[in-house]
């Protein structure tokens, strides 16, 4: 259920009344492009991209990138260590698997603090990747955006689709549901 109100700049903004289902959250996914880059900026200096961008110092350099949240840490193909990237950017791992029954949401909180706290330094560039940069890093920047930004899920879920298409698996959207009631409830 949504209503919806303007801002004080004559926007349409979405005022949540519940929390949408898990099945109207993936249609709301699927609703955008499906195409996108290997990284993409949802937030100023945060990006969200794959493994083929994490994995290259290059692209990352190009970027600007300082900071490194790595999704898949310890994962097949994800080459995301402190030593990989040495000096060249800060780095976090957060050893989730791309499946529905794992608990993401024990790394919400940390997650979002981590790159809240590399925002906060002066010239910081932070990309939370995955393999793909469409599950585990949108879910966990997805509740960057809600925990220290205040978004509502919906309102995350569009502000980062307006930049890159996303679609965290049904059991992230059900965690990431839950922090969304969890949070209003304390607003």
């Amino acid at each position: 259920m949504m209503s919806s109100s303007v801002d004080t700049v004559g926007n349409q903004i979405s005022t949540p009344v519940d929390t949408p289902s898990v099945k109207e959250l993936e249609r709301m996914c699927f609703s955008g492009r499906r195409t996108g880059n290997h990284a993409d900026e949802v937030w100023p200096n945060l990006f969200i991209g794959d493994m083929s961008t994490a994995n290259d110092r290059y692209s990352l350099w190009k970027l600007g990138i300082t900071h490194v949240l790595n999704a898949a840490h310890g994962k097949m193909h994800s080459q995301g260590s402190r030593e990989f990237y040495g000096s060249a950017a800060e780095y976090c791992g957060v050893p989730a698997d791309d499946s529905p029954s794992f608990n993401l949401s024990h790394y919400f909180h940390s997650s979002a603090d981590y790159i809240h706290q590399a925002l906060n330094s002066p010239g910081a560039r932070v990309i939370v990747h995955c393999a793909v940069g469409v599950s585990r890093s949108a879910s966990l920047g997805l509740a960057y955006l809600m925990i220290h930004h205040h978004f509502t899920l919906v309102d995350a879920i569009r502000k980062v689709m307006a930049s890159r298409w996303i679609c965290p698996n049904r059991g992230f959207l059900k965690q990431l549901r839950a922090l969304d009631m969890r949070l209003r409830k304390r607003q």
